[in-house]
Order: structure tokens, then sequence, then C-alpha cells
């Protein structure tokens, strides 16, 4: 039996758990979150979220990206929100790459030249925190009066720590 069955199955508990109530499509604390994909990250368990609290926006690393701040456009102007958080986590995988590494393996494994492509790795989590919420305010996309807030997880124990800029 593959995952997804395994899946297809715990989806009918999840199911009878939820109930048929009609959740608003606007998120009800008008926050939007910007984290990594790690599957040892729960965000919505981390901070306490319920179903239809919040945006959660994952990619690799949790970067704010062209997509990213595309998804954050539409979640502040058309869906409300007010409030972004960057959430980075330790012992994240974008930490143990180098770009010109990554792109020569994928050209030697994949044969596709990725040369120019920048996969966003980091080596210190606080800083890429403190990069992602400097490009966040200086997108002309995301208004000024948005409270751009950042942290780290913990990945060890669940611990957040708030990043200043």
């Amino acid at each position: 039996m593959s995952y997804f069955e395994n899946f297809m199955k715990a989806n009918q508990a999840y199911v009878d758990l939820h109930g048929t109530a009609h959740l608003p499509i606007k998120p009800k604390t008008k926050v939007a979150i910007v984290t990594c994909m790690d599957s040892r990250l729960h965000v919505a368990q981390a901070l306490g979220l319920a179903l239809g609290d919040a945006h959660i926006l994952r990619n690799a690393g949790g970067r704010v990206t062209e997509d990213m701040i595309r998804s954050l456009v539409i979640s502040q102007q058309q869906l409300g929100t007010r409030e972004i958080v960057v959430l980075h986590h330790t012992d994240c995988g974008a930490q143990t790459f180098k770009n010109e590494d990554f792109t020569a393996y994928l050209n030697k494994e994949l044969g596709v030249n990725v040369s120019n492509q920048d996969f966003l790795p980091f080596t210190d989590v606080e800083e890429s925190v403190r990069e992602d919420m400097a490009l966040l305010r200086q997108s002309p996309l995301i208004p000024a009066d948005v409270e751009i807030s950042g942290a780290v997880y913990d990945v060890d124990t669940g611990r957040m720590t708030v990043v200043e800029e």
C-alpha cells in the first residue's frame, strides 16, 4: 500500500473530526506566515493556530521569492491579511549546500544547466530571516503599514526565538 493510500484512509478520520462548518475564506487572524517546507515544522501546532486562522506559505528554506510575494499580495489585497511572520528554522536543508555545488550536481545528474538559478541557500538562519524581512519591507507590493516580524524555530525543542532587524 502506498503512502497516498494511507493518507486517504487517514483523511476519513480527519473528516469525521472536521465537521461541516463552513469557514470564511479570509484568515481570522489576518496573518500570513512565510516558512519552510521542512516536515519537522508543524506551523499551526507550534503557533496554536486552528483551521481558518492564518495563511501558511511554504517553500524550501522559507525564503521570500517572487512567487512568495505573489501569494502575499493575494493574501493581503484579496483576503485581508495585514501582518506577515517570517519563520525559518534550525538545521535547515537550505544550509547544507552552495549554489555552485548544487547546480553542478543537477547538471551532472539531470543533464540540465541551471547555473543561473539561485536556490537561495544560506549559512546563518537569523540572517536569512533578516534578509527576507528586508525584502518584504522593500517590496512596492507590500504596503508600509503591514506589520512584519521574524523568528527562528528550533527543530529540537520547538521553541521560537524572535529575530530583531
